[in-house]
């Protein structure tokens, strides 16, 4: 093998898969492979993660870098773990473990700092000095890039927009609070409102028979399902604030949507016009777009973190 890096691998490290890749200096894909992740231990974990990295570096016969993304990230004060969602991580020394079995330094990254990583370098976000990543999945993450790096702040929490409370409520908003009560211990999180999971749960705490997800309840207003309608108009003023709040502490060019509600067509174009509404400025140009990798994006975003 060579002993100078000359190609970048990315491990997407998940509660039920690992997903690695390896990219050229121009982000073409060399190499993917996915295996189910250990249950047994984190030691298992990390025997998986050095074991496929190995086994992709003797198919591309050349030694990587190595980036990997994660829920949850690593304490600066302790280096340990913390929040991952494969909970045998927790309170673990996953950066030094793996390093210790591929014998070379590697970089670790929450996964929705990964994102947007990915889309910042070369997707939806390529060329934008100031790019925020936000997923609006199964809960709601985000990360931010300037010029090609991400921003972890002091405490390794920059981004974390989901766990922000909904701005400018309204009334009835202030009224049904007590029903968004997120983990994190807190109530009316963006993330209770916003994520695909937030969105499914309260349209159908308001209707009678079978439960819909983000994309039905789409589908049903499309279909002039009027219930429907209305309440997607609330979804998208919802993101409209909850968006200019970034806009106005970060004043990104670009703001990138992943995770399920990412697939909305109608948010692009119902969104950008009522965030004038909301914006400390007399005209919005910030871009709200849809990812470009798609569920790529996270690993991708890890073989990136090795972009200097």
């Amino acid at each position: 093998m060579n002993s100078k890096p000359v190609t970048r691998i990315g491990v997407d490290l998940g509660g039920t898969k690992i997903e690695a890749v390896a990219l050229d200096t121009d982000g073409a894909l060399l190499w993917r492979e996915r295996i189910a992740t250990p249950k047994q231990s984190a030691d298992a974990i990390y025997d998986a993660i050095a074991e496929l990295v190995l086994r992709g570096e003797s198919q591309l016969a050349t030694r990587c870098t190595v980036g990997i993304g994660t829920p949850g990230s690593l304490s600066p004060k302790t280096g340990l773990m913390r929040g991952s969602n494969t909970v045998v991580l927790n309170g673990q020394p996953v950066k030094q473990a793996i390093e210790q079995r591929l014998a070379r330094d590697i970089r670790i990254a929450n996964d929705a700092n990964c994102f947007a990583l990915s889309e910042a370098v070369d997707g939806a976000g390529r060329g934008a000095a100031s790019v925020f990543g936000v997923i609006f999945g199964t809960g709601c993450g985000a990360g931010v890039v300037i010029n090609g790096r991400v921003i972890d702040g002091l405490h390794r929490i920059a981004g974390e927009f989901g766990h922000n409370p909904l701005p400018w409520p309204n009334d009835d908003e202030l009224k049904d609070r007590g029903a968004h009560d997120c983990y994190c211990g807190k109530s009316g999180c963006i993330e209770t409102w916003l994520s695909g999971t937030g969105i499914a749960k309260h349209f159908n705490a308001a209707r009678q028979g079978d439960p819909l997800n983000a994309s039905q309840i789409v589908t049903l207003a499309d279909g002039g399902d009027e219930a429907a309608e209305r309440y997607l108009q609330r979804v998208e003023d919802r993101m409209a604030r909850a968006l200019a709040t970034v806009i106005n502490l970060l004043d990104p060019e670009v703001i990138v949507l992943g995770g399920g509600v990412s697939n909305i067509e109608r948010v692009y174009q119902n969104v950008p016009p009522l965030l004038a509404k909301y914006v400390f400025s007399e005209f919005v140009e910030t871009k709200i777009l849809r990812n470009v990798h798609g569920d790529s994006s996270g690993v991708r975003g890890a073989a990136w973190l090795w972009g200097d």
